[in-house]
């Protein structure tokens, strides 16, 4: 395997990873903020309940973050220095203004908001919160920025082959960034809605029925029924703007070879790049034309229309963006059940969590991690929808790679790969355990949660 091959599959095996977790705090901060909220307001423990228990697995994640994040910088000058030479006068900044303005914030900030409920002011601990969940947004946003840039690149000039910022505003506010943000956002949200309902049901299958786990269930099932929707509108808006600044992308996800009118919505297939067609092609006449343009005889780019006269093809490989594209929408169609289901079982009869039946509790288990999914086969979507460019229209893959060994790419491939398997296995397990041990009482502080959530756990107050 060539040295270009191997360093894609170690970059996107490190931002796979990596991007689990941001996948997490981003929304997951937010999510600790109201329940905070709520128990200001209320002064009921089983908002606290629920906050002490999520902070935990926000610092976790948190951690895990943290770390994947350093060891994928680091591939910038191991493996794609020709980036940085080429656009390091914008990427460099963008980064340095994602540490400046968020990683340092939520560094400050998250040991008052993981330790300091009983040793700092009540305020004090709700504006850490605040503080924390605002950085966790902010180092999405100029990521999200950096990303957006390299799809739709705008405000630069190039001189001598480098990069050169003419306009800031142009470069942040390119035209991809409003939607791939929002996109990214709501599927954050979503992420953690599932994983909090999840684990809450869980939890209350494995006896811990506590108010704690009863609000932190409703409040998931309910945001995930309410967010679906936006993130279907959103996406739909991120699609058109796609279709208008990357066509050959759009052309890749719906399996369409010829520019046409009336193009059909590919359900099923198996691209065929040597004889540029679709094999086993199941497909709804007329549809793909509708969503894309809003006319049933709308004409949409085909993938030929990419190649050269001399046979360089200008598109990415078909399959996985087809199939990747496909998963998406599937994981986030079967969020829609799941997540509507749960909210009329909850609200039937105004039974509450007590409405729903072990099979929806199971469902609900077997949905905690559904968010990964549909968020990795998003973002290989994207990614992959990219090439053959690196940066669109300014430098290809090819030109960015470093001149390394196939060899030692490999060996670390490996080293990375083994490496994470381990830590995803671990972090899940912890999660898994905390629940275990949350539901079961053990070493919850009564100063913490307060006495009457104490007295629910069965812990005697000092």
């Amino acid at each position: 395997m060539e040295t270009l091959l191997l360093s894609r599959i170690q970059f996107a095996a490190n931002i796979s990873f990596h991007i689990l977790f941001p996948t997490i705090t981003i929304a997951l901060g937010w999510v600790l903020l109201y329940f905070k909220l709520r128990y200001n307001r209320s002064k009921e423990d089983r908002w606290m309940e629920a906050y002490r228990f999520w902070v935990k697995i926000f610092a976790l994640s948190f951690a895990m973050g943290v770390v994947s994040g350093i060891t994928m910088s680091f591939q910038f000058g191991t493996n794609w220095p020709g980036f940085m030479e080429t656009v390091g006068n914008i990427a460099g900044p963008l980064l340095a203004y994602e540490i400046m303005t968020a990683f340092f914030l939520e560094a400050v900030f998250l040991g008052i908001m993981l330790f300091g409920f009983s040793r700092v002011p009540n305020w004090l601990h709700t504006v850490a919160t605040f503080l924390v969940a605002f950085g966790t947004m902010m180092s999405a946003f100029w990521i999200i920025v950096l990303n957006s840039w390299m799809h739709t690149p705008q405000g630069y000039e190039m001189i001598d082959g480098v990069a050169y910022a003419t306009d800031w505003s142009a470069i942040i506010f390119n035209p991809s960034m409003p939607y791939r943000f929002a996109h990214m956002v709501l599927a954050s949200f979503l992420t953690v809605s599932f994983l909090i309902a999840g684990v809450s049901a869980f939890r209350w299958l494995i006896g811990g029925r506590t108010e704690g786990v009863r609000v932190a269930l409703r409040t998931a099932v309910f945001a995930a029924a309410l967010l679906i929707p936006v993130q279907i509108f959103v996406g739909d808006m991120h699609g058109l703007n796609t279709k208008e600044y990357q066509p050959a992308k759009v052309a890749a996800m719906e399996g369409n070879w010829e520019t046409q009118a009336g193009v059909p919505l590919v359900l099923f297939a198996l691209p065929d790049e040597e004889a540029r067609e679709n094999r086993f092609e199941i497909a709804i006449p007329k549809l793909a034309s509708f969503i894309l343009t809003h006319d049933w005889n709308g004409t949409v780019q085909g993938l030929n229309d990419f190649v050269t006269e001399d046979g360089e093809v200008l598109h990415p490989r078909v399959a996985p963006v087809f199939w990747s594209f496909r998963v998406m929408v599937g994981t986030g169609l079967l969020m829609l059940l799941i997540s509507w289901s749960a909210s009329y079982l909850i609200l039937r009869k105004r039974r509450g969590v007590e409405g729903l039946p072990k099979p929806m509790l199971y469902a609900l288990v077997g949905m905690s991690f559904s968010g990964w999914l549909a968020t990795l086969a998003g973002w290989y979507t994207t990614e992959i929808g990219r090439q053959p460019w690196l940066v669109h229209g300014v430098m290809t893959t090819k030109e960015a790679v470093a001149d390394v060994p196939a060899p030692l790419v490999l060996s670390s491939l490996l080293a990375y790969l083994a490496i994470y398997v381990i830590l995803l296995a671990a972090y899940i397990y912890v999660i898994f355990f905390l629940a275990r041990r949350m539901s079961r009482g053990e070493r919850i502080d009564p100063k913490i949660i307060g006495p009457a959530a104490a007295k629910r756990h069965e812990i005697p107050a000092e």
